[in-house]
């Protein structure tokens, strides 16, 4: 590709690298989550929310769990200043949340901030500006030096603020476009502010590190957060804080990796939303710690609400194959998949197993309120028999023995193939129903009468490509003496008949009884024809005439 030679690693490593974060296997505990949705989530998207929206949003962010929300930059947005006012004036804010606001490190933007938080009764105030080498040479040319009394003198009048001010206060410092920022310039910016505050265990400030532009492999972008967690000041009563940026892919990764690093809390939004290609996805991060065994301290058991709160807010789409989350995500259209997962869940009925190990579904789809009829075995001309037969037996009770299925899962997906589209449960079954069940041409089972003499006789009444027939036949049994009957009064030869039964819904006085039967052609082939009826016998009797009916006309 034509023009790489335009572009260096822009990001700084730490002058000392501290891997040893990568022996942890995994998140042990929850972070400290902050949503970003009502803010850099909202400043991304084409049409803002309303005023209302905002409202409803932040009811919905309250509800899943979040007790930190950052509700905007009220300096800078009408909208997002009337918006704060509404959640104080009408005591919206519960006790366990704190609502959170930006501001940058100028003076007048600063007063307006706590004019938009009078009357709270407690609040994040998050102070930023920038300190990244291209900033500071291309949009503020101003020195290092320069760039840090910025910070102390935004941090000093935060604290004058908050002096006059009725409520609590917590204080939040980034050093913004910290990604592209030499490592200990960062710290030295950060020790300066934390110098102003002079945090302390009863009154600890944040410090965030974003990704406001990701630079890097996750493994560097955590190598920096580690080497900011060795070296910051009061660090016991600091929380490390994250806000990747999604520009490479990499914001799940970074946030994760910058966990293990170190960090205690983390800035983002559901599925990600925000400028350019978005911020870290708290939902993605969360459900990858429940699905370790770790509770992540929100609640996405209904995902198919977030999914319809955030599109209806954010007016844009989860996509189908976003994690834990799209329409897609636990469907396996693949035979070998079903077959594998149809498995696991009858081994799941089987044995008394603990943890969830069924293949392809890294966690229970009900977990996040999906249900497997019609989120995880899905039916296209790509899917197998074990899929099918899979659905059948979830949906309708059919159990059909495993040479059957394979012969309806050849003809399910030639349905499939031929439609260009994937089959519904409900064309499923009609597809067996029309293919399989009571098949009445050209042969029709009026009514049978059966007697004992000599063994069994059966007499039959039908109807033969529209006449009336009556006749009889003898054998060891009713089923047996059906055939007989058949094979001799009507000319038709088969061989090798199997036959499976079972009840349709177990211990109810109207449940249905379902027979299975396949017989022999001269040429080899092998036809199946399925009996339903309340009766086992008549079920059974329906199911040989219906494999005879499919021989005859094949």
């Amino acid at each position: 590709m034509k023009n790489y030679q335009k572009y260096k690693r822009g990001y700084f490593m730490p002058p000392v690298v501290d891997m040893s974060w990568t022996q942890k296997e995994y998140i042990e505990k929850a972070p400290i989550w902050c949503s970003v949705d009502l803010r850099d989530g909202n400043q991304s998207l084409i049409i803002p929310m309303s005023l209302e929206e905002k409202l409803e949003f932040f009811q919905f962010l309250v509800k899943i769990g979040f007790k930190e929300i950052e509700v905007g930059f009220p300096a800078a947005s009408e909208t997002e200043y009337e918006f704060l006012r509404r959640l104080i004036e009408d005591d919206l804010i519960p006790d366990d949340v704190t609502v959170q606001v930006l501001t940058q490190a100028r003076e007048h933007i600063i007063r307006k901030t706590f004019e938009a938080l009078k009357g709270i009764k407690k609040a994040v105030v998050h102070l930023y500006n920038s300190t990244s080498v291209a900033q500071r040479e291309q949009v503020f040319r101003k020195s290092k030096e320069e760039i840090i009394d910025i910070a102390v003198a935004g941090a000093k009048l935060l604290q004058e603020e908050a002096a006059k001010a009725k409520g609590e206060y917590l204080f939040e410092y980034s050093p913004e476009s910290f990604t592209g920022t030499e490592i200990d310039f960062a710290l030295d910016v950060c020790n300066a502010v934390l110098d102003v505050w002079q945090p302390t265990a009863e009154k600890k400030v944040i410090i965030n590190l974003p990704a406001t532009v990701s630079m890097s492999m996750p493994h560097v972008y955590a190598s920096q957060i580690a080497y900011m967690c060795a070296n910051m000041k009061y660090r016991e009563n600091v929380i490390v804080s994250l806000h990747p940026h999604n520009d490479r892919g990499c914001a799940v990764a970074d946030t994760e990796m910058g966990l293990l690093a170190g960090a205690d809390r983390v800035e983002g939004t559901l599925f990600g939303n925000g400028e350019r290609t978005g911020n870290a996805d708290i939902v993605t991060i969360a459900m990858n710690m429940f699905s370790h065994g770790v509770d992540p301290k929100l609640d996405f058991s209904d995902m198919t609400k977030v999914v319809e709160i955030y599109e209806k807010m954010n007016k844009m789409h989860v996509y189908e194959r976003q994690p834990y989350a799209g329409k897609l995500v636990f469907a396996a259209f693949s035979g070998s998949h079903q077959d594998a997962i149809a498995k696991g869940m009858k081994w799941r009925e089987e044995v008394d197993c603990e943890h969830w190990t069924v293949p392809y579904l890294p966690i229970d789809p009900k977990d996040v309120g999906r249900e497997y009829e019609s989120d995880v075995i899905r039916i296209n001309s790509q899917s197998g028999k074990g899929g099918i037969g899979y659905l059948m037996e979830q949906n309708y009770g059919i159990v059909m023995p495993p040479k059957m299925r394979e012969d309806f899962g050849y003809a399910v997906k030639s349905v499939s193939d031929h439609q260009h589209k994937e089959l519904m449960p409900e064309e499923i079954y009609d597809i067996f129903y029309t293919r399989y069940v009571n098949i009445k041409a050209p042969i029709e089972l009026v009514d049978y009468h059966v007697e004992k003499q000599d063994g069994i006789e059966v007499a039959l009444e039908l109807i033969v490509n529209g006449e009336k027939r009556n006749i009889k036949g003898k054998g060891n049994g009713r089923f047996d003496a059906v055939g007989n009957a058949i094979k001799a009064h009507l000319g038709i030869a088969y061989g090798n008949l199997t036959y499976a039964e079972h009840a349709m819904e177990q211990g109810q006085q109207t449940s249905s009884a379902v027979a299975y039967v396949s017989v022999q052609a001269t040429d080899g082939d092998v036809v199946w024809g399925v009996g339903i009826d309340t009766d086992i016998t008549t079920a059974s009797i329906h199911a040989l005439v219906s494999a005879v009916n499919r021989l005859a006309t094949k």
